[in-house]
Formats: structure tokens, sequence, C-alpha cells
């Protein structure tokens, strides 16, 4: 079946994404599971995810999309306003950046616990105005 809850998203604790999960998924958890077993060899605690979740956008009266719900994913948010606007107006996380993604059932508690993380560097000396991936 599908997960039918809000994927809630948040970087640097700014809200970026309320996704429902359920409704759009190309393939329900039985799929996934079926194809996997198909393909791989499982076993007990082999974890399956169903990869980012994303909603279609919604059309205004003058033909311009746009995503109400958010996104759950940078890099597919840059792509939709390179579509749009020639070029992307999200950056990239930086050092320092945080990201929480949270998944709550219709009782308010977390399911599966939050993900939550800081981008930090390995690099002796690194900046947190830096984006991860720079040699400056």
């Amino acid at each position: 079946g599908r997960v039918h809850l809000t994927l809630q998203s948040t970087w640097n604790g700014r809200r970026v994404g309320m996704c429902d999960a359920g409704p759009d998924m190309t393939f329900h958890f039985g799929q996934l599971i079926a194809h996997i077993c198909r393909t791989r060899h499982v076993r007990a605690g082999t974890i399956v995810g169903s990869g980012t979740v994303s909603n279609p956008p919604v059309v205004a009266d003058d033909g311009r999309k746009t995503w109400p719900k958010g996104y759950s994913c940078i890099a597919e948010k840059r792509a939709i306003e390179t579509i749009l606007d020639g070029q992307p107006g999200t950056g990239f996380m930086k050092f320092g950046d945080t990201i929480r993604i949270e998944m709550k059932g219709r009782d308010g508690q977390s399911v599966f616990g939050a993900i939550d993380q800081t981008i930090v560097s390995g690099r002796p000396g690194a900046h947190a105005d830096e984006t991860p991936g720079d040699d400056a």
C-alpha cells in the first residue's frame, strides 16, 4: 500500500515542504518489494524506500505552475526553477545548514523519527559560508 500522510521538510527551521506521500507514488510498497525480490537477494532487516516525495503542480489561471505543497528534494526544486525561470533561484545547502524531514501520524506522533542533519565539513578549517564541494 501507500502511506497517506504528510512528509514535513524544513531547511534551517523554515518549512519548505508539506508533501502528501501517498497519492502521487508511482509504485506502492507491495510493487516495490515484489520488484526488489525479483532483482536482488533480500533478507530480514532490508530497508525499502520509495524515493523522494513529490506532488504535481497546480496550474494558475494565467497558466503558471506553482507547487503549493513545497518540495522534499532541493535538486528537484532547482530543476523546476530552471524549467520555469531559465535558472535556479534556490541555492545549494552550505556548511552549518540543517535539514529536518519527518512524517507524523494522525495522532501527531512521529512515524519513523525525524531525520535531522547538519551539513558539516570533514576538512579542517572549512568555513560556514562555503558550499560543500568547494575547494576554496
